[in-house]
């Protein structure tokens, strides 16, 4: 899983891992809202996400708990994410300061983003009213009957950051995100993904996020890490939502050609601070236009180098992330 990595900090805060019960040095732990607390379970003798939440909750002020990320929740074997969301639902009185969550803090070694198990996390989102940033990762797709990812229209007054990390999200999760009412929300970052793995939104189901209607605080949108990318980037050219970005994200996907010159026909693109396109199949010429366009003094665009690919003897693009 390329992309996707341990963050060092999350909402402007450093990520400390607590250790378990009788685990680290005896040292006094970070003051409850100076960092982000991450809780992991995962190979650790005798140690259930249970027992560490309770730790946690013995141990730390969670009443001052700022951002908190869950990691890998299992022992051994990969284990549902629903029993975890359903202690932090019943629990969420006792965390009046949280305003940053991220579900499913895990790297591809520790467990593929399609093996996860994770669940529908709308209880969560509606039993944090306060909260004001939101991380999850998963996928789409059930497989062997594990469950997915999933949301459902929700209204949060608070919530102004909103991403999914992906290697298919589901045609209804995103449909659920554009029938949502989040008046503050100001990011919002989708990683689409494949077919393969549950990613079937499309164009279609962008639509409302597309309007500049549904969100109109919006200032940053990511679309990226499809397989659809070119279809995106040609909506994307004549999308309202456009002209209040500040930032836009069509990154992580397959963009060749035919997506770059959409854009370049499309609406004016040279307000934006950051156009994010990295991981991409564009041709040279198409990059130096791209560049041009955005202004060769400033930088108000990020375009990285073309993917090894050569469209002669192989038409097949791959995402950056996908299982």
């Amino acid at each position: 899983m390329t992309d996707i990595v341990h963050p060092d900090t999350f909402h402007g805060l450093p990520v400390h891992t607590l250790p378990g019960p009788g685990q680290g040095s005896g040292g006094a732990l970070p003051d409850a809202g100076s960092v982000a607390w991450r809780l992991e379970s995962a190979w650790q003798d005798d140690l259930t996400f249970g027992t560490l939440w309770q730790h946690f909750v013995d141990t730390v002020d969670t009443t001052r708990v700022r951002a908190l990320l869950i990691g890998p929740w299992w022992q051994e074997e990969y284990e549902p994410f629903a029993p975890v969301l359903e202690l932090l639902v019943a629990h969420a009185d006792r965390f009046p300061a949280l305003r940053a969550l991220f579900l499913a803090d895990v790297v591809s070694e520790e467990c593929e983003l399609s093996w996860l198990e994770m669940c529908d996390i709308t209880p969560v989102v509606e039993a944090f009213g306060e909260l004001e940033e939101l991380t999850a990762r998963g996928c789409g797709e059930q497989i062997d009957d594990r469950p997915s990812l999933g949301l459902r229209p929700v209204r949060h007054k608070s919530l102004r950051s909103l991403k999914f990390e992906s290697g298919g999200l589901s045609s209804g999760l995103v449909r659920a995100i554009g029938a949502s009412e989040l008046p503050a929300l100001e990011r919002l970052e989708l990683w689409l993904g494949v077919t393969e793995y549950g990613g079937d939104t499309s164009v279609a189901d962008l639509a409302p996020l597309l309007s500049g209607a549904t969100f109109p605080a919006l200032r940053h949108l990511g679309l990226q890490n499809s397989e659809i990318q070119d279809e995106i980037a040609a909506a994307v050219a004549s999308a309202p939502v456009v002209a209040q970005l500040e930032s836009l994200s069509l990154a992580m996907g397959t963009l060749g050609d035919e997506g770059a010159e959409a854009l370049l026909s499309g609406q004016p693109l040279t307000h934006l601070t950051s156009l994010d396109l990295h991981h991409h199949y564009m041709s040279d010429p198409l990059v130096d236009r791209l560049r041009k366009l955005l202004g060769p003094d400033r930088v108000n665009g990020e375009v990285d180098e073309v993917e090894y690919w050569d469209p002669e003897e192989d038409d097949d693009r791959y995402v950056a992330v996908s299982e």
